[in-house]
């Protein structure tokens, strides 16, 4: 499993962090100018939707009979950037430098 570290050196990750299921901010670390405050705010809105996909999979499990389920990972790209999200971790980082594979098996490789 990589370390908050290790995905800091990931081409394009400018801030990494973790935090815990109900949204609390375990640890982050950041190349870029994000307060504490700002990365708490982060990792409630990355567990809130890692808990909505968690519930989407299941039910879409279900009615599909495809396997949807356990969630390993989820991202968002919207503007310049993208928010990659493995298990109860994740990163920021600049889509256009993104190396999307290095990313996948940094996050979610081995679920």
């Amino acid at each position: 499993m990589a370390t908050l570290d290790d995905l800091m050196k990931i081409s394009g990750v400018v801030a990494a962090g973790e935090f815990t299921p109900d949204g609390k901010l375990v640890d982050f670390k950041a190349k870029m100018d994000m307060t504490k405050d700002m990365g708490a705010l982060t990792a409630q809105f990355c567990a809130t939707v890692t808990m909505m996909f968690n519930t989407l999979a299941g039910s879409y499990s279900k009615m599909s009979g495809m396997t949807w389920v356990p969630q390993h990972g989820w991202m968002y790209a919207g503007g310049d950037w993208t928010v990659a999200i493995g298990g109860n971790r994740g990163v920021f980082v600049e889509t256009a430098k993104a190396d999307f594979n290095q990313l996948y098996k940094a996050l979610v490789s081995g679920k």
